[in-house]
């Protein structure tokens, strides 16, 4: 009876072994070569909803304080969700985030970089282990070796109204004759002034 329990219960391990599977990011520890890996380095609090598609996110940031990087005081973060080390954003919450640029106003995240989320509750605070270091210890490293920076002011989107419209028939027409009057004024000119 007890082999039968035993062979049972290795059985269920052995089959449901895809979910004990745990997030293996390699160790890091807090120093000036580690923050070289990443264009970006601020603090910030989550600002909106995140938004998926796919197995995509994207998590818009109010930063608080800019270590390293140029970036705007309302800051897009792209990430994977989904896979063993993704975790979830959730409005309101403080980061401090490490990434690198994917374009000029948005930042792509790996999950296994140096970014963790700030605990109330310091024992909750799993980072402080895998980090070697807990969250103040990391913004006080941040703040002495980087400094504060300014952030640039967000820009808004400007191609409302003032991008390429088409023009109505009338528009078009005009556009076309004034066209043609003066390539052929510009043919009639340069024949005139200057002949072969």
């Amino acid at each position: 009876m007890k082999l039968n329990i035993s062979i049972l219960v290795f059985s269920f391990l052995i089959l449901n072994s895809a979910f004990l599977i745990s997030c293996s990011c390699p160790l890091t520890t807090l120093s000036l070569k580690e923050c070289d890996k990443y264009d970006i380095i601020f603090r910030g609090r989550i600002k909106s909803d995140t938004l998926y598609d796919a197995k995509k996110g994207k998590a818009v940031f109010e930063v608080s304080e800019l270590y390293k990087g140029v970036i705007a005081n309302q800051f897009s973060v792209l990430f994977e969700y989904g896979g063993e080390c993704a975790q979830v954003f959730n409005v309101g919450e403080e980061w401090i985030i490490y990434s690198n640029y994917k374009q000029a106003i948005n930042a792509k995240m790996d999950w296994c970089s140096r970014s963790r989320k700030y605990f109330k509750n310091d024992k909750l605070d799993f980072y402080t282990v895998t980090y070697g270091n807990d969250y103040a210890a990391e913004l006080d490293f941040l703040r002495q070796k980087f400094g504060l920076h300014k952030t640039l002011k967000p820009v808004e989107n400007q191609t409302i109204g003032e991008g390429n419209i088409l023009p109505n028939q009338t528009q078009f027409i005009v556009t076309l004759l004034i066209s043609i009057v003066a390539m052929v004024l510009f043919y009639y000119l340069f024949n005139r002034f200057f002949k072969w």
